[in-house]
């Protein structure tokens, strides 16, 4: 486990700004006056365009319901090495309606909420095998523990993404199937 990267902080001057990053978003780390001391600001597409802060998962709810930019997909697909059609597939729409997107333009709140999954997904593949080119690899292999199918063909369900972050778990404590 990485508990190692756990520190407790008496003040916020001895408090570093930390960087997390996401492959659809980013997430600024500042410990400032807020009453837990923590304030996570997400950003789409390198700063470009701000959303609320975000200081724990229900905050995700009210940027989800804003939607998130075009753009912010366009950069997963990239990330992701998802294609249009794939990603399609993923948000339950046609592909010629995601091209005549425009960036900036929102997208509705499934397909938000399924771009903040896709995000929090490869951002823990990375995690568990250490980079990102490697878990877009095994997404891309045919698996025992899916049936013989690769676990790209889930990402279309919550239920299929949580299978895949169930075996991201069992994958990190050493129970590769």
């Amino acid at each position: 486990m990485k508990n190692e990267k756990k520190k407790n902080y008496q003040s916020d001057e001895e408090t570093p700004a930390n960087q997390l990053n996401e492959p659809m978003v980013t997430y600024t780390t500042t410990m400032n006056k807020t009453p837990t001391g923590r304030t996570i600001t997400m950003m789409g597409m390198s700063g470009k365009k701000e959303f609320e802060a975000i200081q724990n998962e229900n905050d995700f709810i009210n940027v989800i319901r804003t939607g998130i930019p075009r753009q912010a997909m366009t950069y997963l697909m990239d990330i992701a090495d998802l294609s249009l059609l794939e990603m399609a597939n993923i948000t339950h729409t046609s592909d010629r309606t995601l091209r005549r997107y425009k960036p900036q333009q929102k997208l509705t709140q499934e397909q938000s909420e399924r771009m903040i999954e896709l995000a929090k997904l490869y951002s823990r593949g990375e995690e568990v095998f250490g980079k990102l080119e490697t878990f877009r690899v095994w997404m891309d292999t045919s698996l025992l523990p899916f049936g013989n199918r690769k676990p790209k063909e889930y990402l279309d369900t919550s239920m299929g993404i949580k299978m895949i972050l169930d075996e991201l778990g069992r994958i990190e404590y050493g129970i590769y199937a």
